[in-house]
C-alpha cells in the first residue's frame, strides 16, 4: 500500500483490467481503427529508418566514396536518431487512437500487464508484423540498387558475438523499452505530473535511441519483432534467418520481465488492476 492509499488521500484511478477476450471489442469501429493505424504506423517506422540505414552504408561505402568514407553518411549516432525519432514522432501521432505500440513486444507486454485484451493483442502483432513488411517494401522499392547490396537493413548477430550475447543485448534493450513504456504512462504519475500525457512521448523515443547506441554494434538493435521480421522477409537472404529467432526470443523475455518488474515489484499491484494506462 502506497502512502496516498494509506491516508485515503489517493488522486489517481488505475484503469481496470482488460477482459482476455472482449466479444464486444470486436463489434467496435475503434478496435479495428486502431489496428489500421498500427499498420500504417509501423510501416512508415520502417521505411524511415531502414531508408536511414541503406543510405548510411551506401555514403560510408569505400568503394563509393573512397576519400572519406569513414565520415560520410550520418553514423551510428544519426541511425539511432532516425529510431528513436520515428517513435517519438508516431507515439505523438497515434497514441491516442490505438495506444501508439508499433512494436509486438509492447504489445505483448501490455497484454501481460492486462492493459489490452489477448484479441487486440492479436490484431495489433500482425497488424505491426504486415505494416514492417510493406514499410521494407517501400525501401527496396525506392532504393533498389541499393537495398539487397547493403543487406537491407535486415539484423543479425554480429561477427565475435556469441548467441548468448545477442540474447541478453536484446532482453535489456527491450526491459529498458517496455520499462519506459509502463513508467511514462504510468496513472499515479500522470496524476502527479499533468504535463506527462503530453511528453510521454518523448521518454520512449528517447529510450529507443539510447538502446541502439549501446546495441546496434552486437545485433544491429532488434527490441521490435516486427521491424526484424519485415527487413528479414523482403531482403530473404538465408544468413538473415539463421539467428532470427534471437529478434523474438529476446524482446518478447525483455517485456515479460520489464512487466513483471513494474506492475508486480514497483506498483506491486498483482491481482489489484493497477498499472499504465497505456490502452487504446
Amino acid at each position: 500500500m502506497t502512502k496516498d492509499e494509506e491516508y485515503g488521500t489517493k488522486d489517481y484511478t488505475d484503469p481496470p483490467p482488460a477482459p482476455l477476450v472482449d466479444f464486444e471489442e470486436i463489434t467496435k469501429w475503434s478496435l479495428y481503427r486502431a489496428v489500421i493505424a498500427e499498420f500504417v504506423a509501423t510501416m512508415l517506422f520502417l521505411y524511415v529508418t531502414v531508408a536511414t540505414v541503406i543510405g548510411y552504408k551506401h555514403q560510408s561505402d569505400p568503394n563509393v566514396n573512397p576519400a572519406d568514407a569513414a565520415c560520410s553518411g550520418v553514423g551510428i549516432l544519426g541511425i539511432a536518431w532516425a529510431f528513436g525519432g520515428m517513435i517519438f514522432i508516431l507515439v505523438y501521432c497515434t497514441a491516442g487512437i490505438s495506444g501508439g505500440h508499433i512494436n509486438p513486444a509492447v504489445t505483448f507486454g501490455l497484454f501481460l500487464a492486462r492493459k489490452v485484451s489477448l484479441v487486440r493483442a492479436i490484431l495489433y502483432i500482425l497488424a505491426q508484423c504486415l505494416g514492417a513488411i510493406c514499410g521494407c517494401g517501400l525501401v527496396k522499392g525506392f532504393q533498389r540498387a541499393y537495398y539487397v547490396r547493403y543487406g537491407g537493413g535486415a539484423n543479425s548477430l554480429s561477427s565475435g558475438y556469441s548467441k548468448g550475447t545477442g540474447v541478453a543485448a536484446e532482453i535489456i534493450g527491450t526491459f529498458v523499452l517496455v520499462y519506459t513504456v509502463f513508467s511514462a504512462t504510468d496513472p499515479k504519475r500522470n496524476a502527479r505530473d499533468s504535463h506527462v500525457p503530453v511528453l510521454a512521448p518523448l521518454p520512449i523515443g528517447f529510450a529507443v535511441f539510447m538502446v541502439h547506441l549501446a546495441t546496434i554494434p552486437i545485433t544491429g538493435t532488434g527490441i521490435n519483432p516486427a521491424r526484424s521480421l519485415g527487413a528479414a522477409v523482403v531482403y530473404n537472404h538465408e544468413t538473415t534467418w539463421h539467428d532470427h529467432w534471437i529478434f523474438w526470443v529476446g524482446p518478447f523475455a525483455g517485456a515479460a520481465f520489464a512487466c513483471i518488474y513494474h506492475q508486480y515489484v514497483l506498483r506491486m499491484s498483482a491481482g489489484k488492476g493497477h498499472g499504465s494506462s497505456y490502452r487504446a
